[in-house]
């Protein structure tokens, strides 16, 4: 006899996914594509005299590759203003969330990029007879990454006197 599936199974299945792009507390942005979110971790082999079967490993710094968003869509001014201001030299950071949901609506997976700063952008081509401002590609450079099953911010990003992230980039 072939197992049943309960209802959440069905729920949760994801049949197109579009990656949507929360800052604040508000989802101003819409892609269809989001390049590998990673990191590398540098690390420091060690051999210890007299132990010839194990080595000992120290992790280092953590670097974290720009994240590429394609084929998106938004009618938001929060982007436009975003790169004015860094085009204008503020360099204002911002945590910025993806977000992507179920077919019910429930949040599935998010990824929180910490500390996030437009370093490439450009449009579709433009069209007339369009309705909204469609975003080719937006790439970030990201300085921290927190991974989750909720909305996990996207405010800006502060830092505390010593110059790390303040603890509520993180919360």
């Amino acid at each position: 006899m072939p197992k049943t599936t309960s209802s959440s199974h069905v729920n949760n299945y994801i049949t197109s996914n579009h990656f949507y792009i929360e800052i604040g507390s508000s989802i101003v942005a819409c892609f269809s594509e989001c390049s590998e979110l990673g990191v590398q971790i540098q690390k420091d082999v060690y051999f210890e005299g007299g132990v010839n079967d194990q080595q000992r490993i120290t992790l280092g710094h953590a670097e974290f590759t720009d994240v590429t968003l394609k084929r998106g869509i938004t009618d938001d001014p929060t982007f436009t203003q975003w790169l004015g201001e860094v085009f204008e030299q503020k360099n204002k950071r911002r945590n910025v969330n993806i977000l992507v949901f179920n077919q019910a609506g429930e949040l599935m997976k998010s990824w929180t990029l910490i500390g996030s700063i437009p370093v490439g952008w450009k449009t579709s081509t433009l069209q007339a007879d369009g309705n909204s401002v469609a975003i080719e590609e937006l790439t970030l450079a990201i300085e921290g990454l927190k991974v989750g099953k909720s909305s996990a911010g996207g405010e800006s990003a502060s830092r505390d006197a010593s110059g790390f992230f303040a603890s509520s980039s993180w919360k």
